[in-house]
């Protein structure tokens, strides 16, 4: 079995790491302005916005998703899947309190 090939899929660049770790810092800060700002009944759907799109530079730089198979990556798929609809589930209830 050929490890090599795997192994130069996996991006190991430091500048890489420390863009996306600068990038999640400057969306927790947005998160945070955010929430000290009133913006009425957007203000959770933009800092869920924001939390996706630290989501996605997580799972896709840190967890190497990126690089796995499509098996893989279907089960993340169906997952997330699954999270959106169990939100949506808890805000249609809570919108109708």
């Amino acid at each position: 079995m050929n490890t090599d090939s795997k192994e130069k899929n996996h991006s190991s660049n430091y500048l890489n790491y420390i863009l996306v770790w600068f990038a999640l810092m400057i969306f927790t800060g947005l998160t945070v302005a955010i929430a000290g700002v009133n913006l009425g009944k957007i203000t959770i759907a933009t800092a869920m916005l924001i939390a996706t799109g630290k989501a996605y530079l997580v799972l896709s730089i840190f967890m190497h998703l990126k690089s796995e198979s499509l098996t893989f990556k279907v089960f993340v798929g169906v997952s997330l899947f699954f999270l959106f609809v169990s939100f949506a589930l808890l805000f249609a209830d809570y919108s109708f309190m």
